[in-house]
């Protein structure tokens, strides 16, 4: 692949692909962060210190948790980026080709790792809830708590709010790839006259 020489042949437009794409990386993940976010509040105010739900929490529930960190972490990585468009468009002297693609790239590897992450997790949960469904008499879908029981071995509101929090961090994190990508290419590629219309 080609690489751009350094300063940009058109710093406005490349400015302007960072400005825009890291506003709307910023506001996609924001509002998609923002719904795990609100579960999570309902998960450890909503519940009671010894309700089966709260009493289930175990290493995968909190390892989901873990995942949000990761998307919290690009989020405020992609509020960067506007500011990084500013400084390509007015041309700053300190920046380099290779530091803006040094920054790109901890983006790609960060919502790499979120992919890896999420996607474990929920292998991990999925497969938990098949072995639980599968210990249970297999006379239709009837769910009814049992107080007295173990945790692991009962599927809780818990386990519901964990699966669709790491479902929706997966896809931040694959928008948040896409749109690094999109930069990385945009910065490391000489701008022909068709991609300098993009």
């Amino acid at each position: 692949m080609p690489v751009a020489s350094w300063p940009p042949a058109n710093p406005q437009q490349l400015g302007a692909t960072f400005t825009k794409l890291g506003w709307i990386g910023f506001v996609i993940q924001l509002v998609l962060l923002s719904l795990p976010l609100v579960l999570a509040m309902y998960m450890f105010f909503g519940f009671t210190p010894d309700s089966p739900a709260r009493r289930g929490i175990d290493l995968s529930n909190l390892l989901s948790w873990g995942s949000l960190l990761v998307a919290v972490f690009t989020a405020v990585w992609f509020f960067r980026y506007p500011g990084l468009g500013r400084r390509i468009a007015e041309g700053d002297t300190r920046l380099s080709g290779a530091s803006v693609l040094k920054t790109v790239w901890i983006g790609v590897w960060a919502s790499g790792i979120g992919i890896v992450f999420s996607m474990l997790l929920l292998f991990s949960e999925s497969s938990r809830i098949l072995f639980v469904m599968l210990a249970n008499p297999q006379t239709g879908l009837m769910i009814s708590p049992n107080i007295g029981s173990n945790p692991n071995q009962s599927i809780s509101a818990l386990d519901g709010i964990s699966l669709i929090t790491l479902l929706i961090l997966l896809t931040a994190e694959l928008v948040v790839l896409g749109l690094s990508l999109w930069l990385m290419y945009r910065t490391a590629t000489p701008l022909s006259g068709k991609a300098a219309k993009a």
